[in-house]
């Protein structure tokens, strides 16, 4: 029964995320390490994974902490983590009113709001996130938030259950803005286990979606990336990596274990192309 109950109380995302992995999951479970001491996540986006790996560890044992770093290069975005982690009870009471006042003007005129402090800026992604379209996170090139609303007819903004169970399992979480290289700083034994999830390699000129805030991400992104990957690796760092099914990222990885996974392609113009889609996986191990 306490497992049962644990099961029931584990954390998962709280953002929606363009890429998030929580329904690749159950395909990673094979591939993930049996042990390791610390777990680091360079781009962390919804943070699937994470949450999915500290349910584990919880369920195996509930009074062991589970120690990770969660870093990004997107300072909004960890500003978010941090106060779950910190001042959770704030960012609930901040949500509870955008809840209330959620409407088609209050969404832009939230939208055109720039300044204030952490936890007020934190609520406004949030909110913003819960109420766009396709839970996209997208900025232009002065940073400013830029999607439109979306069609929902009663989004649920305010999960108080679900941000109190994420604060908790961030209590004992390092969580940084840092770019992903900086996780050769960290990561050097065979006890540490890095899951890169960074934007994917497009499959065509026209699908590349790498820009979602004012920070690309380009070909010499990926190939230093792989070579961030491969030092790991020659540490005996356990190294997990996702990444789109393409010519140019098999040969990148063509020296370590790539294996395939079919993923939900749901971001598209076009309805037609939108479906079933490989990716890659690939393994230091």
């Amino acid at each position: 029964m306490l497992r049962q109950s644990l099961q029931l109380s584990v954390p998962r995302p709280f953002l929606k995320w363009a890429g998030g992995k929580s329904q690749l999951i159950s395909q990673y479970i094979p591939y993930f390490p049996q042990k390791f001491a610390t777990y680091y996540e360079p781009f962390l986006g919804g943070g699937a994974v994470f949450f999915y790996l500290y349910g584990v560890a919880r369920n195996n044992n509930p009074t062991k902490k589970f120690p990770a770093v969660l870093t990004d290069i997107n300072p909004e975005l960890i500003d978010v983590y941090c106060c779950v982690r910190d001042r959770v009870e704030e960012l609930i009471e901040l949500l509870a009113r955008h809840q209330q006042q959620h409407d088609r003007d209050y969404y832009y005129r939230v939208r055109s709001q720039f300044t204030g402090t952490p936890v007020e800026m934190a609520a406004r992604l949030i909110y913003l996130n819960k109420t766009c379209f396709n839970g996209l996170y997208r900025e232009n090139s002065k940073g400013e938030f830029n999607v439109p609303m979306g069609r929902y007819t009663n989004p649920t903004i305010c999960n108080v259950e679900l941000l109190r169970l994420v604060s908790d399992s961030l209590q004992s979480v390092a969580i940084e803005v840092r770019p992903f290289d900086a996780i050769l700083e960290f990561a050097k034994t065979a006890e540490d286990f890095v899951y890169f999830d960074p934007p994917y390699h497009p499959l065509s000129e026209t699908s590349s979606f790498t820009g979602y805030s004012r920070y690309s991400f380009n070909e010499n992104d990926q190939i230093k990336l792989r070579d961030t990957f491969a030092e790991l690796a020659r540490r005996g760092v356990e190294v997990m990596l996702s990444n789109s099914d393409c010519s140019f990222i098999q040969e990148l990885y063509q020296d370590f274990k790539i294996h395939k996974v079919l993923a939900a392609r749901a971001i598209n113009s076009k309805a037609e192309r939108r479906g079933k889609i490989n990716e890659l996986l690939v393994t230091s191990y």
